[in-house]
């Protein structure tokens, strides 16, 4: 490979180019190259600072059949964005579609800019057709993967794309360099075009319409009808290894993902590194990524990496299906991988074990070494107990609904189901106007009961509806307990947390025993993460110090229940000091 010479934006000269040099800048020349490969910076590789997003319609065929989606730049998954620990990153974001749209940047910590993290009507205003905004997205501590998404109505079904932060010049991986990365997005498809699905939702009171396939790279893969021809392929090199990018961008659906034959290291989770963990499988939230070593150590042939559900609800139909793509080895070889065969996909746990997803989960741990120390608040200043659940609403007029009963699905967190303000709450906290949300959330469920019993009473199922938010004062110790019901059945829910990471502490299944369970909780090496994975009927913990101000928004990341009103919002108040302060809004933010 060839040693470069940076010159104006971005350009590259190889050394291999005869040019006609002074002594000393030969010199110089190779002290900078000797540095270059000290430190394993790849040549040639110049980090973009600025990226333009066009969020528009595109035409893409799938299953057979063809439509219109949304996309950025037309591309579907979107482009990637790539930056080094600690960059600032800006991206203009213009709306040339129908509906209205804003990005989130998820698991970019924004440390005191909420303005650019993109919730609809939470910290901003959504883009309207024909407008744009110039979003700054600031890296902190942030290293490993993330990914971008729409972040308003359901548009995320296909707007969405990596993020991919490289450790800073002068450091490398703490494990081995490897010989390429790549990124593998799972996802969902709906033949049916997304806003009707919402709608259909909306009109109905009910369940949505499940998905007509999963997808990994925005492919279905070769068992779907008309799929054989795109189905994604990475090539490998015999005793090369891999870095795979996992992220799960499905709307409602946790995953299991595995690779025939192969065993994947997982080093990595929410861009944090994690002590090396060797799995058959991986188990990935909506909302998570992780990071995962490949070794192509196998025979030369044609491998399957599939991925499919993991759902638990006992009166939840969801999408039971099997998208695959094929780790391919370079070289000749006979037999290949054959569709026809169910041999020759690698083994999955069964669609429910809890036992399976949560095994490997709970076998990750923060890497916790010298180079990256952790931080796990010991002295706890604010403790939060929500539950969270699936509910319903009476219909209105003597009508009836799609919901259980003939009543309105529903959701909600310490028995409040959030309504979304008609204005953006970041803005009306910054400028002190009253009436758009209260400050009453709950740190305790308004009821004690047996939250896992099977048999609960009916009037449980009604939450109440609000825009309530929980006020914490900056740099306050928090610890939140989330606590699953057995209302409608019960089920899993990924939580995912605007602006912060937390170290998840504790987990189990049950009811949460305050006097057992916070003795066997892991102060050593949790990992620590933006989205954590509550089992059905059970419980986590986890814990953070609030020390990013600002107005950051907690929700359950399968679509469906935060649509129904599974979330709240934390408000953390400014410091003292300047630096401990909300930066102030950029001049063109979107109006409501």
């Amino acid at each position: 490979m060839p040693f470069c010479i940076y010159g104006e934006k971005g350009s590259c000269q190889s050394s291999a180019t005869k040019m006609i040099l002074p002594k000393k800048s030969l010199i110089l020349i190779q002290i900078l190259r000797f540095l270059v490969l000290y430190f394993h910076h790849q040549p040639c590789s110049l980090a973009i600072d600025e990226y333009e997003f066009v969020v528009k319609e595109a035409t893409y065929t799938r299953l057979c059949s063809t439509k219109k989606i949304l996309t950025v730049n037309g591309q579907f998954p979107g482009p990637t964005i790539e930056a080094q620990h600690g960059d600032t990153i800006y991206v203009n974001v213009y709306n040339q579609g129908k509906q209205n749209i804003t990005i989130h940047w998820h698991g970019v910590l924004q440390p005191r800019y909420p303005w650019a993290d993109g919730p609809e009507y939470i910290t901003q205003c959504p883009i309207k057709p024909g407008g744009r905004f110039r979003q700054k997205m600031i890296f902190s501590t942030e290293e490993g993967t993330l990914w971008w998404h729409a972040h308003s109505d359901w548009s995320r079904a296909t707007v969405y794309g990596a993020i991919i932060i490289h450790p800073k010049v002068g450091t490398r991986y703490p494990f081995p360099k490897p010989d390429a990365e790549v990124p593998i997005i799972l996802g969902e498809w709906w033949k049916e075009d997304i806003t009707k699905v919402l709608q259909q939702m909306h009109d109905a009171g009910g369940d949505p319409n499940i998905s007509d396939a999963f997808t990994i790279n925005g492919q279905p893969g070769d068992l779907y009808p008309c799929s054989k021809q795109g189905t994604f392929k990475l090539t490998v090199d015999r005793g090369k290894t891999y870095l795979l990018r996992l992220i799960n961008a499905a709307m409602n659906i946790i995953l299991f993902f595995a690779i025939k034959k192969h065993n994947l290291t997982v080093v990595g989770v929410d861009a944090g590194y994690t002590k090396p963990l060797s799995s058959e499988y991986v188990t990935i939230s909506p909302g998570q990524t992780i990071d995962a070593l490949l070794s192509a150590n196998q025979k030369p042939d044609r491998y399957y990496m599939v991925a499919r559900a993991y759902s638990t609800g006992s009166n939840h139909h969801f999408d039971n299906t099997t998208t695959t793509a094929i780790v391919q080895y370079k070289g000749k070889y006979s037999n290949p991988t054959s569709s026809s065969s169910s041999s020759s996909l690698p083994s999955l746990p069964f669609y429910n074990d809890t036992n399976a997803a949560f095994s490997f989960l709970g076998g990750l741990k923060s890497l916790a070494d010298k180079k990256h120390p952790i931080d796990v608040p010991l002295h706890i200043r604010n403790r939060i107990f929500t539950t969270i659940s699936v509910n319903s609403f009476p219909c209105r007029d003597n009508n009836t609904s799609a919901g259980p009963n003939g009543t309105r699905f529903a959701a909600s967190m310490n028995n409040i189901s959030f309504v979304n303000p008609s204005t953006a709450l970041l803005q009306a906290y910054y400028q002190h106007t009253n009436g758009v949300y209260g400050d009453n959330f709950p740190d305790m469920p308004p009821f004690l009961f047996n939250f896992t019993d099977i048999f609960l009473p009916l009037n449980l199922e009604t939450p109440k509806r609000g825009t309530e938010v929980m006020v914490l004062d900056y740099n306050t110790t928090v610890e939140i307990v989330l606590q699953g019901t057995a209302l409608m059945g019960g089920i899993d829910h990924p939580i995912h947390l605007h602006g912060y990471n937390f170290y998840i502490v504790g987990f189990g299944l049950g009811n949460f025993d305050i006097y057992k369970d916070p003795v066997k909780y892991n102060l050593k090496d949790p990992p620590l993460r933006n989205t954590v994975s509550v089992p059905i009927n059970g419980w986590v913990t986890v814990r953070f110090k609030a020390d990013n101000p600002g107005v950051w928004l907690l929700h359950c990341h399968i679509d469906r229940h935060m649509t129904w009103g599974m979330k709240t919002v934390f408000i953390v108040k400014d410091g003292d000091q300047p630096e401990e302060r909300l930066l102030p809004p950029p001049p063109d933010m979107p109006r409501c």
